[in-house]
């Protein structure tokens, strides 16, 4: 049931994604009065279609009119994206007979450069009006909610520990940025070319030099930096199995059965021995130190809710909601920015964590969660933005790049060399895809 949901909101992710990039292609076509010949949810591979505004019997039948209109409509059935295949335009098609014809008024090839440019970026700038849009409306219902990393402590993983860093260790800073949200230290550390990290350890200053060559890993290493949580008590929780054995809000748990815990990490790893038992645990209240007896359910938990230091919380009106959504789209934008200039930087082997929608599947709730499924979707669209920036032919941001050239020298390339570059374009987006699939299937395997 879990790969099921996860199926289905991957499915319904691209195809929300799909759908509204090819409608930024849509909606500037059609203002400059350019011709759309198809406009695709999924590929019809063969002609083999889903549905079609021509020739699916049940629609025309309801909609004859849909019949003869000048754009398909329909879904194909290979879900690996999508296409708006605008009339005169060398795309993904390559269609060499429409371009031995004499160019028409309507079609694509016809207009002005500058036209032909904004139906091109038209896709990306859908995609990032679109997660604009869904962080407005996040912020302006949710708020936003984040630990602050001052005064914060790490509980490191495996990998974070052979990179020099020890549980307990405050972050001041890596090189000269201070870090202000905790839970955006792993992100920093790969995508801002840290040579030292500075930190606090008990009550000295410690320098850290960080291996370049190790941020492929930091990349594909989730959790280096947990918060190192003191197991102190803010509350009880519903029907609690502990409920009369005398807890009290600010309660610290500083030991388990004799097992010293200095973090609620600790505590977790002692607990899960202890499911469904009696445990002795000594607990410092006001300088004081108590012994307890508590119960451990067989899900290993005392039925307690933890204080959580450093937690910020902001709520807005709708009117704040506006620029703080635009604001956090470009922080995203920039992020990913950086992302990929890992990846495009081999020593780092950053490009070992590309992944394809088998990643993207993983990273969907195990159950329906509409927050998470709609940040996920924001983020989403602003990387299917951004790789479609990249000036590689055959994507938008290749044919921008061309049409760049056309506006500044006055000169329009040949037909042939757009047919070239376009197949250039698409042996390089494959190769891409094969490297994404590999990671995928070698993570798996792992």
């Amino acid at each position: 049931m879990v790969a099921l949901s996860r199926i289905f909101q991957l499915i319904l992710a691209l195809s929300v994604l799909i759908v509204i990039h090819e409608t930024g292609h849509f909606f500037f076509a059609r203002i400059f009065g350019i011709r759309v010949d198809k406009f695709f949810l999924f590929f019809d591979v063969g002609g083999v279609k889903l549905f079609s505004t021509r020739t699916t019997k049940w629609f025309t039948r309801l909609f004859p009119k849909m019949k003869d209109s000048e754009t398909e409509y329909g879904i194909g059935w290979l879900p690996l994206g999508g296409y708006c295949k605008i009339n005169g335009m060398i795309d993904e098609s390559f269609d060499l007979e429409m371009m031995n014809t004499e160019p028409k008024p309507w079609e694509f090839r016809s207009r002005p450069a500058w036209q032909r440019l904004a139906v091109m970026l038209g896709g990306v700038l859908f995609n990032l009006l679109f997660a604009i849009v869904i962080y407005i409306f996040m912020l302006g219902i949710w708020g936003s909610e984040y630990i602050s990393n001052e005064g914060s402590r790490i509980y490191v993983n495996e990998l974070a520990y052979d990179m020099g860093f020890r549980t307990g260790d405050h972050i001041i800073s890596f090189d000269d940025y201070e870090p202000e949200d905790f839970g955006g230290l792993q992100a920093d550390l790969a995508r801002r070319n840290v040579r030292i990290a500075k930190v606090l350890r008990d009550a000295d200053t410690v320098e850290i030099y960080i291996d370049r060559n190790m941020i492929g890993q930091v990349l594909e290493s989730p959790g280096m930096f947990s918060l190192a949580l003191p197991f102190v008590i803010d509350s009880l929780s519903a029907g609690s199995v502990n409920a009369d054995a005398g807890l009290a809000r600010g309660d610290r748990v500083i030991a388990i059965d004799s097992a010293g815990v200095s973090f609620i990490q600790d505590a977790w790893k002692v607990l899960g021995e202890k499911m469904g038992s009696i445990i002795n645990a000594e607990i410092v209240r006001d300088g004081d130190t108590l012994s307890r007896k508590l119960q451990v359910d067989s899900a290993g938990h005392i039925g307690v809710i933890l204080q959580v230091p450093g937690l910020q919380r902001r709520d807005y009106t709708a009117i704040e909601a506006i620029p703080a959504g635009v604001k956090y789209t470009f922080s995203t934008v920039t992020g990913y920015l950086r992302d990929l200039k890992l990846v495009a930087t081999p020593s780092t082997g950053a490009y070992k964590s590309v992944g394809s929608f088998v990643a993207i599947g993983q990273a969907m709730p195990a159950k329906w969660n509409w927050l998470v499924f709609i940040n996920i979707l924001a983020l989403l669209s602003i990387m299917l933005g951004v790789m479609n920036l990249l000036p590689i032919p055959a994507l938008d941001g290749g044919h921008a790049a061309i049409l760049l050239y056309e506006i500044l020298t006055g000169k329009k390339p040949g037909d042939r060399f757009l047919l070239a570059a376009q197949a250039v374009g698409m042996i390089l987006i494959l190769m891409l895809m094969i490297l994404a699939f590999g990671n995928d299937i070698g993570r798996l395997l792992r």
